[in-house]
């Protein structure tokens, strides 16, 4: 289980000013037998415009393949410090990758959407592989990506 602050930081910035309350969500992404080299991943926010807000985790640790990650690359102009200290390794053909973060309740049931962004070499991109609402009552609904990931969900 991993606890990122980055996530908290940026999603109590986008908050009303009050005191912005938190829960633990965790996010599940089972990717599929795709049959090739562990996939890069990157899970990312975006508002209710469809604006770049934050970036959640990067899975996959060398930077020279980030630009794969086709839509997250353009929103962040492939800016490495939008994912330090947030990464992890790559993810193989069939596993699953679960991360749990404190997020603002200001994030869910206000338009706020969560991307997953794929690549793997000699595979293929896949950018918007899965796009989620954020919402309390999908919270649990597994979602089918369109190719590398399986089903994706987020618990609080």
């Amino acid at each position: 289980m991993n606890k990122i602050a980055l996530p908290l930081a940026f999603a109590a910035a986008i908050a009303a000013p009050a005191v912005a309350q938190a829960k633990p969500v965790t996010l599940t992404t089972q990717l599929s037998s795709y049959g090739g080299p562990p996939a890069y991943l990157s899970l990312y926010v975006t508002d209710s415009s469809g604006a770049y807000k934050g970036t959640l985790w990067m899975a996959g640790g060398r930077s020279q393949y980030y630009r794969h990650l086709r839509n997250w690359s353009r929103a962040t102009g492939g800016a490495l410090n939008e994912i330090n200290g947030i990464t992890g390794a790559s993810v193989g053909s069939g596993r699953t990758l679960t991360v749990t973060f404190d997020l603002a309740d200001a994030l869910f049931d206000a338009g706020y959407q969560l991307h997953i962004d794929a690549a793997a070499e000699n595979v293929g991109d896949s950018p918007s592989d899965v796009v989620v609402d954020l919402t309390t009552q999908g919270a649990g609904q597994a979602t089918q990506g369109r190719y590398y990931v399986r089903a994706f969900t987020y618990s609080m």
